[in-house]
Parts: C-alpha cells; structure tokens; sequence
C-alpha cells in the first residue's frame, strides 16, 4: 500500500513513524511538501464539508456539530456526483 500523508504535527509523532517502520514490508509512506493543499485531494472534501455543514453557524453542543457533519457526510455517500468536480484535479 502507498500512504501519502500532508504535514500535520500527529503525523510526525514518533509513535507514528515507529508503526509505519515496522509496517514498512507492505506500506509505503510519502510525505506531500510543506503548504501544499492544493495536492491532498481531502482539502477539497473538507472545503465542502465546512460550506456544507459549519460555515456561518453557530452550535449549541458537540452533538449538534456531529449532527451536521453526520448530514454532510451522508448526502455525499447518497449523491456522490455533488463532489466529484472536486476530485477531478486528482484523477
């Protein structure tokens, strides 16, 4: 398996990078360069998820928040056309 992963500080934990070496007969890991959302095809996900599901909105508790995401990420498995735009660039 390859594993690309952007530069988020939990992927550089030492825990982490001593899973992946023992792991490393079946898994390869690749880090995408500093500032670089514009090739990690989850940006775009993310990007309409927070349109979707929290932009502009103000949550009373944790379960309203988990209640819209829930809502996101159900319509996009119902109707994944409405993201696909989003993934072209990565095809």
């Amino acid at each position: 398996m390859i594993y690309i992963q952007d530069n988020a500080s939990y992927h550089k934990e030492a825990l982490v990078w001593e899973w992946f070496a023992a792991n490393r007969r079946w898994l390869e890991v690749h880090q995408l360069p500093p500032y670089s959302p514009e090739l990690n095809a989850a940006e775009p996900l993310w990007h309409h998820t927070r349109v979707h599901g929290t932009h502009n909105r103000c949550f009373k508790n944790t379960q309203e928040i988990m209640t819209s995401l829930d809502g996101v990420f159900h319509s996009i498995q119902r109707h994944p056309d409405q993201i696909l735009g989003y993934l072209r660039p990565f095809q």
